[in-house]
């Protein structure tokens, strides 16, 4: 966990600003669980009841909540972008599957040209060790490591509105609401053709090429647009000839 000692005087808001900081980084995620709170307090090097005090403030802002027998944690309202009624429309149309792969277009092009030129080194090797695991991953395995390839490259834009807000973004990707990537990986070849696409994004970002970062970026998120509409016409096709088929077996 990423905590500091504390030294400023009223060392309850020295704490509320810390934690408040590494929720708005994106450091700390909706849903994730605190330290005990001995533990925390000896971590931040403040006595129990500044950190308690602290802790209720974050509570009250509704930055915290806990949790009856299990501790303290990160608000997962923080990860409610969108209401339930705005995401299961956007999961019945296709409209927004081409909207939300347009948008993400944009802000990646944007985060990976800010990457290559503001990334920290670590920021970086954060972003190939993902690529290195997505290049080890069996076959159909490597949903999670693409959404946080992505993400890798969004933190590492160090823009806290974007970090929240493609937070968002790649959650309803997770959930399934959009489309998953194992519906891209059905058309044939689709998976080696991905992995030499991130492969390219990973190469530019290395070597600090912005132009060239945003445009892998592009060129890939314009792969899967054209991947996703020829999977939807193989689907619209397949639906068409059932029908014939149920049609000459009635005839």
């Amino acid at each position: 966990m990423p905590f500091q000692k504390i030294t400023a005087n009223k060392l309850s808001n020295s704490v509320v600003e810390q934690i408040e900081l590494l929720i708005l980084r994106g450091i700390l995620r909706p849903g994730e669980r605190l330290p005990a709170e001995r533990d925390l307090a000896d971590r931040l090097g403040v006595s129990r009841p500044s950190l308690r005090d602290a802790l209720a403030e974050l509570e009250e802002a509704k930055l915290l909540s806990r949790r009856a027998g299990a501790g303290i944690f990160i608000s997962e309202d923080l990860d409610s972008s969108f209401s339930p009624a705005l995401v299961k429309l956007i999961g019945r149309h296709d409209e927004a599957v081409y909207d939300y792969i347009t948008f993400r277009r944009d802000m990646e092009g944007l985060a990976a040209e800010r990457a290559a030129q503001f990334g920290s080194d670590t920021d970086l090797e954060v972003i190939n060790e993902i690529f290195l695991k997505m290049e080890q991953a069996p076959e159909g395995h490597g949903a999670d490591l693409d959404s946080d390839f992505h993400m890798a490259i969004i933190e590492a834009s160090h823009n806290v509105l974007m970090v929240h807000m493609m937070r968002a973004m790649y959650d309803l990707l997770k959930q399934g609401v959009l489309y998953s990537r194992k519906v891209v990986i059905q058309i044939t070849n689709t998976r080696m053709d991905l992995l030499e696409q991130h492969r390219a994004i990973n190469d530019a970002l290395q070597a600090r090429d912005p132009k060239a970062a945003r445009a892998a970026i592009e060129a890939h998120m314009d792969y899967v647009v054209q991947a996703y509409a020829d999977l939807r016409r193989t689907e619209r096709n397949e639906e068409v000839a059932r029908q014939r088929l149920d049609y000459e077996k009635r005839r």
